[in-house]
């Protein structure tokens, strides 16, 4: 059996497994596949644009009052935030010229770079804001080694499995991911940061099941994640015991550990089906803490309401269902793997952020997807949209040079 159609039964095993997002090349009359067209997949381009665009503005709208009170002008935020989203288009479309298999020869570098990076946030190099350690300073700027954590490790499990599939057959073959994975979350978790150590687990997690992990393996590692978060929330005094105790009754201490989540309700209540209109947002003024972080979602609630969040899931439903079709089209596994983590990663915040936002999880901090504001993330996700679109220009090139990159 040759190496393509070894590939191609593994791919249509992966179809199977995710029904939903792939679909195999139609046929002509005579039986073989048509070629599918080269270049950029404009859906996800359009979809990503809107979505960076409506970030600025939600920015803007939404940091408005907290500019006004730290910086003596309105547009501090909205500046920061337009030149993330500028320099973020030229990183997607650097990225989406960058052959994503070339990403295979780093991935050992990065995986080392991105562990260093999480150790050297408990030297002298690490700043601390609001009790959390997350952030790591290299003089002339900060950057969050949590986040690109997430991005290393895509490419590393992408890297690990796409080489063999079937290593996520068994405990065996997953076991080095699964060292790895642990390793960053226990030092992500020690920032502290949960949701950000939550979603680089399902991160691997999720690909290793693209790649073929079986459900028993994921109901072990979710039993033993979950006892271990139980320990952290319920337990264990300090930190995570206040976050549990404003989870469970934010109300009972309005005033104290609940005041974020309440304020955050009280902005996604007080929308309606409608929203107040943009700009108009009562809690964004200096009731609601950093409304233009995490909890933006909370102000697009009040100011656009229940429509105007429906409408901003819409989007990222159609990003990932768009970022899926893409991978699961890809003709080697490290494009398939990589797209799929992409996908991923996006759904999983996504998810985290409006459970937070609506206290249905605990509250710590996970950014909006090219919403919130900041600009280590939204650069994250803007190169990882270029990768994806690279795959898209891929689609026709022959998997066995693919194979040998």
């Amino acid at each position: 059996m040759t190496e393509q159609n070894t590939i191609s039964i593994k791919k249509n095993k992966v179809l199977e497994r995710l029904p939903f997002f792939g679909k195999k090349n139609k046929s002509d009359s005579q039986g073989k596949a048509r070629p599918q067209a080269i270049g950029v997949d404009f859906p996800l381009v359009i979809v990503t644009t809107l979505l960076v665009v409506f970030g600025v503005v939600m920015v803007f709208s939404a940091s408005y009052y907290n500019s006004i009170n730290d910086y003596g002008t309105p547009y501090s935020y909205l500046r920061s935030q337009g030149f993330y989203a500028v320099t973020g288009f030229i990183i997607m479309y650097i990225s989406s010229r960058f052959n994503y298999r070339y990403w295979r020869r780093l991935a050992f570098p990065l995986a080392v770079a991105g562990l260093v990076m999480l150790l050297l946030i408990f030297t002298p190099l690490g700043v601390t804001v609001n009790g959390a350690t997350r952030w790591l300073s290299l003089i002339v700027f900060t950057v969050m080694p949590g986040e690109i954590t997430k991005l290393v490790i895509i490419i590393l499990c992408a890297t690990y499995f796409s080489r063999d599939m079937k290593r996520a057959g068994n405990l065996i073959g997953i076991l080095p991911i699964v060292i790895y994975t642990v390793v960053c979350c226990l030092l992500i978790v020690k920032q502290p940061n949960l949701s950000t150590a939550i979603t680089v687990f399902l991160i691997a997690v999720g690909i290793a099941f693209v790649a073929g992990l079986q459900w028993r393996y994921i109901v072990l590692m979710f039993l033993g994640i979950g006892g271990g978060t139980f320990y952290l929330l319920k337990i264990n005094d300090g930190y995570w015991h206040d976050r549990m105790a404003s989870f469970l009754d934010p109300f009972a201490d309005a005033l104290g550990d609940g005041f974020q989540v309440v304020q955050s309700l009280l902005a996604l209540g007080t929308g309606g089906l409608w929203g107040k209109g943009l700009g108009q947002s009562i809690q964004k003024n200096l009731y609601l803490p950093e409304p233009q972080n995490d909890f933006i979602l909370a102000i697009i609630g009040e100011e656009l309401g229940f429509i105007g969040i429906g409408v901003l899931l819409l989007l990222f439903v159609i990003m990932v269902w768009r970022i899926f079709y893409i991978s699961l089209q890809s003709k080697d596994n490290f494009g398939m793997l990589l797209g799929s983590g992409v996908g991923i990663m996006i759904g999983v915040q996504v998810i985290l952020n409006v459970a937070v936002v609506t206290s249905s999880m605990p509250p710590t901090g996970i950014a909006l997807p090219f919403i919130s504001a900041g600009g280590n993330a939204l650069w994250i996700f803007m190169g990882l949209i270029g990768i994806v679109l690279n795959i898209s220009r891929n689609l026709d090139n022959d998997s066995r040079n693919g194979e040998r990159i």
